[in-house]
């Protein structure tokens, strides 16, 4: 399970525009459930995004 500080990027699992593509976020929050979804706090970017959409970066 993710947890803050890991490096992940997102993957094709839901449309990932051009601009976010191949970028290396930063998690900054503990995963939590939303409406069934586990997501998390990405740094630089509002709001929640769901750790099945994400790859962890392996530093």
């Amino acid at each position: 399970m993710l947890k803050p500080g890991d490096k992940v990027v997102m993957n094709d699992h839901y449309h990932v525009s051009e601009e976010n593509r191949g970028k290396v976020w930063t998690v900054r929050s503990e995963p939590w459930d939303c409406c069934g979804t586990m997501i998390v706090k990405l740094e630089g970017k509002s709001g929640g995004y769901a750790v099945d959409g994400l790859d962890l970066v392996e530093v």
